[in-house]
């Protein structure tokens, strides 16, 4: 077994205070100890589940990681339960590794979102790399989710109108048109404008625009 430097996983995840969590489930209990062991060799903590029913048992803690999901498991396959959690809303990394892989699997593995399709054997280099690559995806993504949830907080102490004035400033509308748009004045739609910035907490025409963009789709649909 081919053992490579150990190295932090991440630089974001450590300034966080959040260490990265590997989600291993396979049926066969010598494969879940052989990679719950290469992991440790890399200072990456791992959980071992038999099935996908034990895995949803868990309470998971609230951490930055990865999934590694053998594809044939009992009850629910690996590549159904992954769809499963894609329909949710819940887009943890996946890396799968089976035996019995074959290109239309992988194909639909990787249209799903998953970060690599490895067949066993699979050299440990191999797989810490997809480790690492998931880790980061997963730590982008937290940080994208916890910008979206900064920008909604803060829309939510926004007023109709000035929702109104933020929305199309975002849109690249000047003032004067803002105002002629909603009949009010212009001096009014400065106003508004100076409001929504302070509220949305951004120093320029640039950092609002941004802001927006970073809003879902369903709340930059409301006036």
């Amino acid at each position: 077994m081919i053992r490579p430097q150990r190295r932090r996983a991440t630089h974001e995840d450590s300034a966080l205070g959040e260490q990265p969590l590997i989600l291993v489930v396979d049926d066969d209990e010598s494969v879940r100890t052989a990679l719950q062991e290469l992991l440790e060799t890399v200072g990456i903590e791992s959980i071992g589940f038999s099935s996908t029913r034990e895995l949803l048992e868990f309470d998971m803690p609230d951490r930055p990681g990865c999934l590694i999901l053998d594809v044939r498991l009992p009850g629910s396959s690996g590549l159904d339960f992954h769809g499963r959690l894609a329909a949710s809303g819940d887009y943890k990394p996946v890396v799968f590794l089976t035996g019995h892989g074959d290109i239309p699997m992988t194909v639909r593995a990787m249209k799903a979102g998953a970060i690599d399709f490895l067949t066993k054997p699979v050299r440990d280099q191999t797989l810490l790399d997809a480790v690492y690559a998931a880790i980061e995806k997963d730590i982008s993504q937290r940080a994208a989710a916890r910008t979206v949830k900064k920008h909604a907080e803060r829309l939510a102490t926004l007023t109709p109108r000035e929702r109104q004035v933020f929305r199309e400033v975002a849109r690249g509308r000047l003032n004067k048109q803002i105002a002629f748009d909603l009949g009010i004045s212009e001096v009014t739609v400065k106003l508004h404008r100076g409001s929504v910035m302070r509220k949305m907490n951004t120093a320029s025409a640039g950092e609002l625009v941004r802001a927006w963009d970073a809003l879902p789709e369903d709340l930059r649909g409301h006036p």
